[in-house]
């Protein structure tokens, strides 16, 4: 099985080369979509099991990849009518329909992670030294309830914990979710 072919399988952004997330830069300014009106960029999530990335916003250009993971964290950092442009944790970017996206908050556990067997540590309160809940392999998605001071309260199937937020794609460093 190829890189490539277990990513659709999976529905992992794994991919070789992957060192960094990616984010705004330091110097990047935050700015409204022109449609929507909401900061970009901006992440969301995929709302269906299947959803087409486009070369360009319109059904005319070519499919180039098949997302195939609903919940799965993506960042919008384009708007032209319906469609948003979307990059997701390798790095790959093209245009969704908007109607595919949504604004529920997913991350994925450090998908930039090359070691085999890591794992990383869900907590049950923001402490290094909290009892651990659970421990989740990179690529995991989960659910952010909330991020303050370095943590997200995240949620993966019924059991809800803290990870630090750097060790998460989907949030921006020092974000605040409420």
């Amino acid at each position: 099985m190829t890189v490539q072919t277990m990513r659709v399988a999976l529905g992992l952004v794994v991919a070789a080369g992957l060192a960094l997330p990616a984010m705004p830069s330091l110097a990047q300014e935050v700015a409204n979509g022109p449609v929507s009106g909401l900061p970009l960029p901006r992440y969301v999530s995929l709302k269906s099991d299947r959803v087409n990335l486009r070369e360009g916003p319109s059904k005319e250009h070519r499919t180039s990849w098949v997302f195939q993971r609903a919940g799965l964290p993506v960042e919008i950092t384009a708007e032209f009518e319906t469609w948003r442009r979307v990059r997701d944790a390798d790095g790959t970017e093209g245009w969704v329909l908007h109607s595919l996206l949504s604004g529920r908050r997913t991350v994925l556990v450090s998908p930039w992670s090359k070691n085999k067997g890591e794992t990383f540590s869900l907590r049950e309160t923001t402490s290094d030294s909290a009892p651990v809940v659970a421990t989740l392999e990179p690529g995991v998605i989960a659910n952010v309830q909330s991020c303050q001071n370095g943590w997200c309260r995240v949620t993966v199937s019924k059991m809800s914990g803290y990870m630090k937020q750097d060790r998460l794609w989907g949030v921006y460093p020092n974000e605040t979710v409420q």
